[in-house]
């Protein structure tokens, strides 16, 4: 009875289809096989039966049975069940149990006897056709944030590393790359390289999709002088963009203060909430100009209407420029002093050489105009005017101190007091001739000066140097007068003549012709000889010599006394001849042939 409840309860456990008298009790309790070969075969083919069929390499749809922060647990119908990590789920935070996921059989039983599954795999199987569906249809994609690389993120998409440019992640300019990472974003197939396997993605044309149907909706809604609330978004240095919800609008940098603004960030910073004030918007081009200072009154509303011509105020610089500088003698109302009404001094070009940004300075009122909104400043003046009774002061002919200020080609200007400058002509500054004012003063030398004319309208003063000094050439024409034999010394010879060096330095020219020695030759460099004054040019301050004239005077003057002689001797002849006999006649008319011949 024992034996047969022993076979009975084997047979149930095996599920065994032999009868208990046929049972093997040796082999059972010595734990050898109770069946045959061929019997097990086909007890193990019956339980085969009850399980799905696995095969290594086979994409297999599974269930996931269980979830925990390590392993996501997946049943696909075989003997067990795989065990894949949590990470290959990481671009599906809502994965629960009972959902159905895309597996790849690795292996059908490991060591263990349980099945290797990898759910990434089969994944990537099938992720270029699903990237290239996505893509063609253009549908919105789930993305896992994995990393930053250089130049934007990398993202997990259908098991492909996806590439998400910087400029593509948000519509505003992102501070903080790292917010994203680890993250599960909706995306847009931009681009896709079957070639390189490269795929580009957009979270940014998603959110401009959602914008341009906001910004649609909100231009419809809009009117001009409307005042909305929104918030700056971002600032350059021409403006502000504020978010208007969802649709930006731009704030120029004119209608941001009715004051000068240098920047937006003087006014504005970056997430603040503001008011603003529609000014206009293109519907086509979907442009929203917007305005700040608009919801303010004007400045020139509150300007003291009693504020006239001749008025002082007092303001802060707050512009400078090469023609002028900019006071603002009230929040918003500014008034232009041109460089010509800073100062008397005939020497400022420039605003920044008398001011400087920022300083706070006492002006007069030239000009108003309420309309225009426009004020004239000027500076000097509220100072002494230098050039009032200047003739009182400096009249024609006074001799005076001044400080050179500028050298120029035609001159130098000279400083007499500050706001009184006049221009010495370079024919005025030295009695010798001279190429360019350099070679008598410099900038910041002291010269004595005469003056010598005004232009009283015009603040235009002219001085001489020279008159004050003695001219040489009246002391050269003293001393070389024309027709006096001087020694000089031959300096230099050219194509034209020879510079002559003379007594006290003093030069004088010799034309080619005139350097002819007695001896037929030119003189040459270095010669010492007599030259006789033939002119002088006052004028151009010139000494005309001739070496020629001193031997050739002579010459001719020793002839002239020799040509007298024998005219007197012919003319005694000629006396005689009716005195004489005829002999003597004969004698007489060879002495008179004689000295005739002498004579020429």
């Amino acid at each position: 009875m024992e034996n047969e409840e022993k076979v009975t309860k084997a047979a149930q456990m095996l599920n065994a289809s032999v009868a208990p008298e046929e049972f093997d009790w040796e082999a059972f309790e010595s734990g050898k096989d109770v069946y045959g070969a061929s019997e097990k075969e086909e007890i193990e083919a019956a339980y085969d039966k009850t399980l799905a069929r696995i095969d290594a390499n086979e994409t297999k749809e599974g269930e996931v049975t269980a979830i925990n922060k390590r392993e996501v647990v997946v049943s696909v119908g075989g003997k067990s069940e795989g065990v894949i990590m949590a990470t290959e789920f990481r671009y599906n935070p809502d994965l629960k149990v009972g959902d159905k996921v895309e597996v790849l059989v690795e292996s059908p039983e490991d060591k263990k006897g349980q099945i290797v599954l990898s759910h990434k795999k089969a994944r990537a199987l099938k992720s270029w056709d699903r990237v290239n569906e996505a893509f063609e249809k253009d549908e919105v994609v789930k993305g896992f944030v994995k990393t930053r690389t250089k130049g934007g993120m990398i993202v997990d998409v259908f098991g492909i590393e996806a590439f998400l440019p910087g400029s593509q992640i948000d519509i505003k300019p992102i501070r903080d790359y790292d917010q994203y990472v680890n993250q599960t974003i909706d995306f847009k197939i931009v681009k896709i390289n079957n070639e390189y396997r490269n795929v580009v993605v957009s979270h940014k044309a998603l959110l401009e999709a959602e914008q341009e149907a906001k910004r649609a909706e909100l231009i419809g809604k809009l009117e001009k002088g409307q005042v909305l609330e929104g918030v700056v978004k971002n600032i350059t240095n021409y403006g502000v963009f504020v978010d208007l919800g969802g649709v930006d609008g731009l704030i120029h940098i004119t209608d941001l203060s009715w004051g000068r603004v240098n920047h937006p960030e003087e006014i504005v910073s970056l997430d603040e909430k503001i008011k603003v004030v529609v000014l206009d918007f293109n519907e086509q081009q979907k442009r929203i100009a917007l305005g700040l200072k608009q919801l303010t009154p004007h400045p020139w509303d509150n300007l003291d209407p009693n504020l006239k011509v001749g008025d002082k105020v007092k303001g802060k610089v707050i512009l400078l420029a090469d023609y002028g500088a900019f006071i603002e003698i009230e929040p918003g109302v500014e008034g232009l002093v041109h460089v010509s009404e800073m100062s008397w001094s005939p020497r400022l070009h420039s605003a920044q050489e008398f001011l400087k940004q920022g300083e706070e300075v006492e002006a007069q009122v030239l000009s108003i105009d309420r309309e225009a909104r426009k004020i004239s400043l000027g500076l000097k003046q509220l100072t002494v005017n230098p050039w009032e009774n200047i003739r009182e002061k400096y009249p024609v002919g006074s001799k005076h101190t001044a400080t050179v200020r500028n050298v120029t080609n035609f001159g130098v200007f000279a400083e007499l007091e500050d706001g009184v400058e006049g221009l010495v002509h370079i024919s005025d500054l030295s009695w010798n001739k001279i190429k360019h004012p350099s070679e008598v003063v410099n900038a910041g030398d002291t010269i004595e000066v005469q003056i010598l004319d005004f232009d009283e309208a015009n603040h235009k003063l002219s001085l001489g140097h020279k008159q004050l000094t003695t001219n040489p050439w009246d002391e050269i024409e003293a001393k070389f007068p024309v027709g006096s034999t001087v020694e000089g010394t031959v300096a230099s010879v050219t194509d034209k003549g020879a510079m002559i060096t003379l007594d006290g330095d003093v030069e004088g020219f010799a034309f080619n012709r005139e350097i002819v020695k007695e001896d037929g030759k030119a003189a040459v460099a270095g010669e010492k000889l007599p030259f006789k004054v033939v002119e002088l040019r006052r004028s151009t301050r010139r000494i005309i010599l001739s070496h020629l004239r001193t031997y050739q005077e002579v010459k001719e003057k020793a002839a002239a006394t020799e040509a007298e002689t024998t005219k007197k001797a012919v003319k005694k002849v000629n006396s005689n001849v009716e005195k004489a006999t005829l002999g003597d006649i004969d004698a007489l008319a060879a002495l008179k042939e004689k000295l005739e011949k002498a004579s020429k």
